[in-house]
């Protein structure tokens, strides 16, 4: 009996390794698909979060304001149809955490 105890008990903790490895893989790598309806526009010009310009989203999250930056090449795509003049509009894309600031990379951009 002791024997198949203890194999058992090798084989429970190897799996909740394995487990907890895999979980923390998934937090670090995790994106989402969403969509977001808000207004874009400048987080520099119009907003004054930034030094730099850059193209976001702001959003509504629990009765909040959330500004959501949009990756590299998705600010370079929109952003001269936004840094003058905010437009609402809805964003499809894939949403993850960079640092403390969210990022989307755009797969669908309508202004309304």
């Amino acid at each position: 009996m002791r024997c198949c105890t203890g194999v058992a008990l090798v084989v429970s903790v190897a799996l909740l390794l394995l487990h907890d490895a895999n979980a923390g893989g998934d937090k670090k790598d995790k994106t989402t698909e969403v969509t977001l309806k808000g207004k874009i526009t400048c987080a520099k010009c119009d907003l004054g979060e930034t030094d730099n310009c850059a193209t976001v989203i702001v959003t509504k999250r629990d009765k909040k304001d959330v500004t959501i930056f949009f990756d590299a090449k998705s600010d370079k795509k929109y952003h001269g149809d936004v840094c003058s003049s905010a437009k609402d509009g809805v964003v499809t894309g894939t949403l993850k955490k960079d640092g403390k600031k969210e990022v989307i990379a755009v797969k669908e951009l309508k202004y309304n």
